[in-house]
Parts: C-alpha cells; sequence; structure tokens
C-alpha cells in the first residue's frame, strides 16, 4: 500500500526512529515501562516540556476510587482571571491504555487553556496490564466527580463542564459519558474525542488493511486489547471470535446498544489510522441516535500527527479546529 501521508508530517516522522512499526514493542514490558515518562524520554532526547507564562500549571492529588485513593491529576489555570469562572474539561492523554502520562499532550493542554478559555485536569489514571480495565474508567469517573464537586475550589463553572481525550484517553472520554448518563447523573456538557480507540472488533476496513501505518498498526492496537481487557488473544485476525465475547461497552464503547441522550460531541479521526472506521462508524450512530456531532477525518494524516507535529501546518489545523470546538461549547455565549 503506497501511503499518501501529508508531506510536511511525512518529513517529520522520517526523523522518528523506528516509528512506523510500534505494534513488536507493546508485548515488552521494559520498552512499555520505559515510555511511561514523558519528562525522562525527552530530557534524553536533550528537549524540556512546552510552556506558556500565561498558563499556572501544578500536579495535585485527589481522592480516586476505593483501590486506587490517591488519584494523580495535572491542573491547568489561566494565569489571568478576569470575568466569570471558566469552564473546565477533564481531559485523559492517550497511549493505548499501558503509556503515557500527564505530561504528554502538554503542548494540547496549553492550547486549550489559552484558546479556549478553560481549566483543563488531566487525569493521572492507572495504567494496564499492572490495572487493566475497569481501573482507568474507574479513575476517571471519579476525577469527573471530582471536579464538579470542587468547582468552587477550582474557581470553574460547574455547568460547564466537558470530558475530552485522544487515542485511549478517547475511549475513556466516550465510557465515561456513557457511564454517567446511564447511572442518571449530570452529564458532561461536550466530550472532545480525538481519533479514539471505540471497538475492540477490530473488524474494520482501516483496521484489517493497515499493518504499516506511521504510529500506530493493527498489531499495535491488538496487543494494546491484550493489555487493557486481559484477553489471551492477540491476533490482528481475530475478529470473527472477538465479535461473539462479551466485552462492556465501557471498555470498547462501540459495544454500547445505544448511543441517545450523550453530550454533543466534536469527533477527529485520521485517514492513515487503523482506528479511522471505527471512530467514524462511532460518529455515525452518535449523529443517527440525535446526538449533536462534528465528525473531521484529516486526510494524510496517521495516528497522533497532532501530538508529534503540531507544528506542520495539518497539526495546526487539527488543533485550532479542536480549540474552536470547545471554544464555541464552552461559550455558547460568545459570537
Amino acid at each position: 500500500m503506497t501511503l499518501a501521508l501529508d508531506p510536511e508530517l511525512a518529513e517529520v516522522l522520517a526523523a522518528i526512529p523506528g516509528g512506523v512499526d510500534p505494534g513488536t514493542h507493546l508485548l515488552d514490558m521494559n520498552v512499555i515501562r520505559m515510555l511511561r515518562s514523558t519528562p525522562d524520554m525527552l530530557a534524553a532526547a536533550g528537549l524540556t516540556l512546552p510552556s506558556d507564562d500565561r498558563v499556572l500549571v501544578a500536579n495535585e492529588t485527589i481522592p480516586g476510587p476505593d483501590d486506587n485513593p490517591d488519584l494523580g491529576v495535572r491542573i491547568y489555570r489561566p494565569a489571568a482571571r478576569s470575568g466569570p469562572a471558566p469552564p473546565a474539561l477533564v481531559f485523559f492523554h492517550g497511549g493505548a491504555f499501558v503509556l503515557g502520562d500527564t505530561y504528554a499532550e502538554e503542548y494540547r493542554c496549553l492550547r486549550y487553556v489559552t484558546e479556549a478559555g478553560c481549566v483543563v485536569v488531566s487525569v493521572e489514571y492507572r495504567l494496564a496490564p499492572e490495572h487493566p480495565y475497569p481501573a482507568a474508567v474507574d479513575d476517571g469517573r471519579a476525577a469527573l466527580a471530582w471536579t464538579r464537586a470542587h468547582a468552587a475550589e477550582l474557581a470553574v463553572d460547574p455547568a460547564r463542564i466537558a470530558l475530552g481525550g485522544n487515542s485511549a484517553g478517547g475511549a475513556l472520554a466516550a465510557a465515561i459519558a456513557l457511564a454517567t448518563r446511564d447511572a442518571g447523573e449530570e452529564l458532561p456538557v461536550f466530550q472532545l474525542l480525538v481519533y479514539p480507540v471505540t471497538d475492540d472488533r477490530m473488524d474494520t476496513p482501516s483496521m484489517r488493511a493497515f499493518d504499516a501505518t506511521p504510529l500506530w498498526t493493527n498489531t499495535a492496537t491488538a496487543h494494546m486489547w491484550h493489555h487493557y481487557i486481559g484477553r489471551a488473544d492477540n491476533d490482528v485476525d481475530d475478529a470473527a471470535a472477538r465479535g461473539d465475547v462479551e466485552v462492556p461497552a465501557y471498555a470498547a464503547p462501540a459495544r454500547a446498544r445505544d448511543l441517545a441522550g450523550l453530550p454533543p460531541t466534536y469527533l477527529m479521526t485520521a485517514e492513515l489510522d487503523p482506528l479511522r472506521d471505527e471512530g467514524i462508524d462511532y460518529g455515525q450512530r452518535l449523529l443517527q441516535a440525535d446526538v449533536p456531532t462534528e465528525l473531521h477525518n484529516f486526510t494524510g494524516a496517521c495516528h497522533g500527527f497532532d501530538s508529534v507535529a503540531p507544528r506542520t501546518s495539518i497539526g495546526r489545523r487539527a488543533l485550532d479546529e479542536q480549540v474552536d470546538a470547545l471554544r464555541r461549547a464552552l461559550h455558547p455565549e460568545r459570537p
């Protein structure tokens, strides 16, 4: 298959060693542990975290679920405050449920604060395989509840709290929205789903085809689900068997039979991503359930493109659109 990658993105990806085949690493726990600290990885490359004087950033510990009473969050606040309390976004980083940390999306979160005018609560949820499903979902639900209960302390508007995440973090945001709806609790006002993981069955044309795409492949996806839901198989070609397995919708949101009543949604996919079709399917099902949904597939993009190449033209367009979607959803009073 000839990949029609965006030329500027292709140039950035060419400088990433081993970026085209991550799947071989997701069964190696030594590699997984090495890739769990963004500050350490940046330091090894001679880089530092991005920063912005307009944003105050602090790590805090909040009460989590009973089996994780000390839950870490990284909170991003506007340094200058005036006017009404801003909205909040409870955010979940990507990393295949096994990698990443709250530093992994620093640039993205800084932009959300400065340009979408919100406070971001980024959640240090527990990672598989040591903590498989439902640990991360439980952590996320606790973080959402804490944000709502501590709105006054955070100086945010409790009536304008959204959920968001990219990749595996998008799965968590979608799952928590489902769980919140099903529990009859107050819904988030919006969900921002960036190339989300939604379906463990791996039975779509993009999933079957993309075995050598940059940054993420179908093999990596199979290994991800193996770690997250404790499944013994990690074979890409087992879609039929996976369809017969009962997996909760809070683990794989595409398993939900009914998507009605969920919050308005912005959902982004990437053309050259194995997750593309399941993301598009989820967006279409939201629309069919009368959930106000914007769905945008970025041509020439691969999974994670706006994280690894945020300053390319295509990366800037993607982040600009996310910021705009958040701004419109969280500040409906603005023209």
